[in-house]
């Protein structure tokens, strides 16, 4: 029946209206690039707009969507990853780090002692390249209140 393209071709050409809509609302001064801080959203906006479009009246073929096991897997991950983002700040970039890391590579292959060591050595890889090779501000653990 073709209706998942369409839907979500819907949703794109809505999200890119009210994107339009911000952009619109963007004030701009009197010195400003002629593809500036209002254009080069709009545009983005009418681009998206016309590929909502063509996913409406152009859909392609029916998805096979995968099973349910699959989906929660998939659930799981992202919720993984929102709880990851969160937790960043409180607790410093190696232990959440390396507990994201550990849960996403037991759920590409389920083998505990190797997903724990991915989750560390991606962890403490990370720490170094993103610390000392790109000179990011990141706090290795959380930081501790004299109390």
């Amino acid at each position: 029946m073709l209706h998942s393209d369409r839907v979500f071709g819907l949703v794109v050409i809505l999200v890119a209206l009210a994107y339009i809509a911000s952009a619109l609302q963007i004030q701009t001064s009197f010195m400003s690039d002629p593809v500036g801080s209002k254009t080069f959203p709009m545009l983005v906006g009418a681009v998206a707009a016309i590929c909502g479009g063509t996913m409406v009246f152009r859909p392609g073929e029916d998805a096979h969507w995968p099973a349910l096991r699959t989906l929660l897997s998939l659930v799981l991950s992202v919720i993984v990853m929102v709880v990851y983002a969160y937790s960043l700040k409180p607790l410093g970039f190696l232990i959440p780090t390396a507990v994201t890391a550990a849960i996403l590579s037991y759920q590409i292959s389920p083998r505990p002692v190797f997903a724990i060591l991915t989750g560390v050595g991606l962890s403490v890889g990370l720490f170094l390249l993103f610390k000392y090779a790109l000179d990011l501000g990141l706090v290795p653990f959380p930081k501790m209140s004299a109390g």
